[in-house]
């Protein structure tokens, strides 16, 4: 039964921490890598979409990047399109963009609460004594494994029509059809198109499965040296 429970608090663990990578890599991919916009808005020659100069849209990146976070009151950016101060988001955007910014604190708030579970299920397994170096990589290895052969499938569907499953996304996460936008009118929509989404969600998937990977290799051979020093004792 004790065994039980070791496992049951690893397997929990490991989950959460799944969670934890997928909403870390999501910021690493927007927020950690430098030059990353710079690079996206010059292949998709966004500045020529909306006439601003590539320091210009940056700023208003920055910003808006910085009210997502929670670090900005509102989204109401001046600057300067086609030679004319004007504010670059329009009500509908700023709307939008008030249900994105409510979706990323979410999920920054669902990140503590897993990280909160991490550090209970360690309790746990330090009160029952559990093997650090036995038990507890096998529970992480096998509760890995299966988010890995999950995420795996997930990202082979979505890559057979990313359009469909992007737009899928929207009616999940969003309640009313703020994010239907005109690219005549709205200029959210020219500086992120949907290629910088596709590139994106490649980007994320790419941190995210690297990590998995990356942990179920440090499992593996954590268990692996175990077995040895098993075999030699």
């Amino acid at each position: 039964m004790n065994r039980l429970f070791q496992y049951t608090a690893g397997i929990i663990f490991s989950f959460c921490l799944m969670i934890v990578l997928l909403f870390t890599s999501v910021e690493a991919a927007v927020y950690w890598i430098p030059g990353y916009f710079e690079k996206e808005y010059n292949k998709y020659q966004v500045t020529q979409a909306v006439s601003m100069t590539m320091d210009d849209l940056l700023d208003v990146t920055g910003e808006m990047m910085s009210y997502l976070r929670g670090k900005r009151d509102n989204l109401h950016v001046d600057t300067t399109m086609g030679g004319v101060e004007r504010e670059f988001f329009n009500a509908r955007e700023i709307a939008h963009m008030e249900d994105v910014r409510g979706l990323f604190l979410d999920a920054l708030s669902i990140r503590r609460g897993c990280l909160m579970v991490m550090v209970l299920c360690l309790i746990v397994l330090l009160l029952l004594k559990t093997s650090f170096t036995r038990t507890f990589p096998r529970a992480v290895c096998a509760g890995t494994g299966i988010f890995f052969v999950l995420s795996a499938v997930i990202a082979f569907i979505i890559s057979t029509d990313f359009t469909r499953y992007f737009i899928m996304f929207h009616h999940i996460f969003f309640k009313n059809d703020l994010w239907v936008l005109d690219p005549s009118t709205d200029m959210l929509i020219n500086i992120v198109p949907e290629g910088f989404f596709r590139d994106t969600v490649v980007l994320i998937g790419f941190i995210y499965l690297f990590s998995i990977l990356l942990l179920l290799a440090v499992c593996l051979f954590l268990i692996g040296k175990f077995k040895r020093k098993h075999l030699a004792a």
